[in-house]
C-alpha cells in the first residue's frame, strides 16, 4: 500500500500510544520497526557492519549493551532480540542482563 517512505512514516506515528482502535498485528510491526532502528542505530555509533554480529562472541559488551536498550525501549521479547543480535539462546540474553548492571 504505498511507497516504502510512506509506509514508514505510517509505522513511525504508531510510536505514539495505542488507543482502543489499534491492533495487534500493526503494534507488532511498530515495535519491530522500532527495534530495528535502534539497532541500526547502535551498529553505525559502533562502525559495526551486519556481519560482525556473527563474529563477536554472543555475550560481547556491546550486544548487552544494545540487548539492555532494546528491552528499555521496545517490547521486544528476548528470543527476537537473542535471534536479533546473534546471541544465542534467550536464556542467555536473560542471564546476561541480569547479571549486567551498567
Amino acid at each position: 500500500m504505498g511507497a516504502e517512505a510512506f509506509r514508514k512514516e505510517l509505522l513511525a506515528q504508531m510510536a505514539e500510544p495505542a488507543g482502543t482502535s489499534h491492533y495487534g498485528e500493526e503494534l507488532r510491526e511498530a515495535a519491530e520497526e522500532k527495534a530495528q532502528r535502534i539497532v541500526a542505530q547502535e551498529m553505525k555509533r559502533l562502525g559495526w557492519k551486519e556481519d560482525e554480529l556473527r563474529r563477536h562472541r554472543k555475550g560481547h559488551p556491546m550486544k548487552v549493551k544494545i540487548a539492555r536498550r532494546l528491552r528499555q525501549e521496545t517490547t521486544m521479547t528476548l528470543q527476537w532480540i537473542a535471534d536479533r543480535l546473534k546471541m544465542g539462546p534467550w536464556t542467555h540474553v536473560a542471564n546476561r542482563l541480569y547479571h549486567r548492571k551498567n
